[in-house]
């Protein structure tokens, strides 16, 4: 995934201590398939790959797992550039969410930008999710929209990290595409050479939205969004945003 730590313990760590806090009901949350369903979302730029080596650790505990693809990520074959809205964006989880059977609940678990689509899904399939896990992910909220989550600004060196202008050079940036030295020297810093070259072999670019866009597609209320328990952690090592102390809390 998107590491910022030396391995992928750190997520299996956060997931673990959610079970333990939030144990999974008597009548498991996915019956057909075993102790529980995990719905994984990938960061920016990256796809459903990134989950590779969490993939089989939650398997062979018995539990299914999804990894999604969103729009114009991993091998999904539309292209950044022809996304017109935050909604096509996340079009494929929210697929995903509508093909539940109406008493199936799932583990929603994001990282990074993945948490924008998550946070869409608590909202509109609120009675389908158990809970929802942010892996150093955003997470806005009723009172907390995208604008004012975005204002801890970013700290990390662009590097070779390139911005296409498509509306022309006087709008906002429509494109990021991350070069190989943004990849490894802050993205997968503390990361195996093995997955380094994964990320830059696969990592595509991200459609970027504007504060405005994103707060009008993630309208969330604390009726459906806020009736979910949410588990969250933060990385000090994080170096894309300005960090502080780790610390995990339950909702």
């Amino acid at each position: 995934m998107e590491s910022k730590t030396k391995n992928y313990l750190t997520p299996i760590l956060v997931i673990l201590i959610s079970l333990y806090y939030h144990p999974i009901p008597a009548t498991p949350v996915s019956p057909q398939h075993g102790r529980a369903h995990f719905v994984l979302v990938h960061g920016a730029g990256h796809g459903a790959w990134c989950w590779y080596k969490l993939i089989p650790i939650l398997k062979s505990q018995g539990h299914n797992v999804t990894a999604v693809d969103l729009s114009a990520s991993g091998i999904d074959l539309r292209r950044a550039e022809t996304l017109r809205s935050v909604t096509e964006n996340i079009k494929p989880l929210m697929g995903l969410m509508k093909s539940l059977r109406e008493d199936e609940k799932v583990i929603l678990v994001a990282h990074s930008y993945g948490g924008l689509a998550i946070s869409k899904a608590m909202e509109m399939f609120h009675d389908n999710v158990h809970m929802a896990i942010f892996i150093t992910a955003l997470m806005p909220g009723p009172t907390f929209n995208f604008t004012l989550l975005s204002e801890g600004g970013w700290q990390a060196p662009q590097l070779d990290l390139k911005f296409v202008f498509g509306n022309g050079p006087n709008k906002p940036p429509t494109l990021s595409i991350r070069g190989p030295l943004f990849i490894s020297l802050t993205m997968y810093n503390l990361s195996p050479k093995e997955d380094v070259e994964l990320a830059g072999a696969l990592v595509r670019p991200l459609r970027l939205f504007s504060n405005e866009e994103i707060d009008a597609s993630l309208v969330l209320t604390p009726e459906r969004f806020g009736s979910v328990k949410r588990i969250f952690v933060v990385s000090e090592k994080d170096k894309s945003l300005e960090p502080f102390c780790i610390f995990i809390y339950f909702v």
